[in-house]
């Protein structure tokens, strides 16, 4: 009796280590795929790596603003780093942009204050609209 119950139990134990070991590969393997022309949506902010420096995007986030009728625009560009806020169809938007590597730029966008997916990729691809453009 005692035997079932130590099998069953190492049987237990060995298959949540093949769970976790299974979960922690896909966890690992989403954030692999999250490079460059993927988006990932988390936590109300949708980002993206473009292949271009900090300012050339910086550029194209500000020009996108101006396209879609930004009003009360606040941006704060620091070295490496900075965000535009604006409210945009009457929603505030929140445009974070981090250096990541000389030609890797990450831009999240935060519609609202919940997020909204949907909005949040317009904007991207008015980003990437603007970059393309150059």
């Amino acid at each position: 009796m005692q035997k079932r119950i130590r099998r069953s139990l190492a049987l237990l134990v060995v298959g949540l280590f093949i769970l976790t070991g299974c979960a922690a590969v896909l966890v690992v393997g989403a954030v692999v795929g999250a490079g460059t022309g993927t988006y990932m949506f988390i936590n109300g902010e949708l980002k993206t790596d473009y292949n271009f420096n900090f300012d050339k995007v910086w550029s194209a986030a500000e020009k996108t603003v101006a396209s879609m009728r930004g009003t009360d625009v606040a941006p704060a560009k620091g070295i490496g780093t900075g965000h535009i806020d604006a409210v945009i169809n009457g929603e505030k938007v929140r445009i974070a942009i981090t250096f990541k590597e000389k030609t890797i730029t990450t831009v999240g966008v935060r519609v609202g204050v919940v997020g909204d997916e949907t909005a949040s990729r317009m904007i991207q691809t008015n980003i990437a609209d603007n970059l393309a453009k150059k």
